[in-house]
């Protein structure tokens, strides 16, 4: 049985200069993410809740070290590993990841 969707949104992957759009979505137990362009960009993640350590605001960078927009996330995993996305109301995203 999968779990209900809990938020849905369209958001941007970005992990240096290499970005993908997609379709970002948290259930009680996954944050997902799968790219629209199947053949290009990271994808598609599934991070399971447990292993999330950290969820912050961060900048959406262009190029890769351009600040372009403070409407980002870095989720932060248990064991190191980080996860950049750009969203809409990266503030609700990080309060409903913190429950």
């Amino acid at each position: 049985m999968q779990d209900a969707t809990l938020k849905s949104i369209t958001a941007t992957i970005q992990n240096g200069v290499a970005k993908a759009d997609g379709k970002f979505w948290i259930t009680e137990t996954d944050v997902h993410f799968a790219p629209y362009n199947k053949d290009f960009g990271p994808g598609p993640l599934k991070i399971e809740r447990s292993s999330i350590s950290k969820v912050e605001k961060c900048s959406g960078k262009g190029a890769g070290i351009l600040p372009i927009t403070s409407d980002a996330i870095e989720v932060s995993l248990h064991d190191g590993s980080t996860y950049q996305f750009i969203v809409s109301n990266p503030d609700e995203l990080i309060v409903l990841l913190s429950q």
